[in-house]
């Protein structure tokens, strides 16, 4: 079956999160963007990103599973990460962890208007109390 439109879009906005080109984020991601419910806006947004990758160096987004019709995504992403200090709250100072976060996306104008994230934090823990 051939990809939609808004499934190439997405991967488009994957990549660009992948290389770090915050200066095109405003390509795929709406001004009044909402994260979770709440209005960050692109601005917020890309501030959210940009710390990530600094708490992360090793920060990849992988996708494992997308579907898309003409207005939502629904991806599963899998990361294989070594975040320094905290993550989700978790003491992980450095320490490989595997997840996986299941994530819609709203799209509006042909750009995200609206994100929910869910990451299996317990995933996170049970790494984290096995070692």
């Amino acid at each position: 079956m051939p990809e939609t439109r808004l499934a190439g879009l997405y991967r488009a906005y994957i990549g660009c999160l992948n290389s770090q080109d915050w200066e095109n984020l405003g390509t795929y991601v709406g001004q009044d963007v909402r994260y979770n419910g709440e209005m960050v806006g692109l601005d917020g947004y890309r501030q959210a990103r940009e710390a990530e990758f600094r708490a992360i160096p090793d920060l990849h987004f992988d996708v494992q599973i997308l579907i898309a019709d003409e207005t939502t995504v629904a991806s599963r992403l899998n990361f294989n990460i070594s975040p320094q200090g905290t993550f989700l709250g978790l003491l992980v100072n450095g320490r490989r962890i595997s997840f996986s976060e299941n994530v819609f996306y709203e799209f509006a104008e042909g750009k995200i208007a609206s994100v929910w994230s869910i990451v299996d934090k317990a995933a996170v823990e049970a790494q984290l109390s096995a070692a």
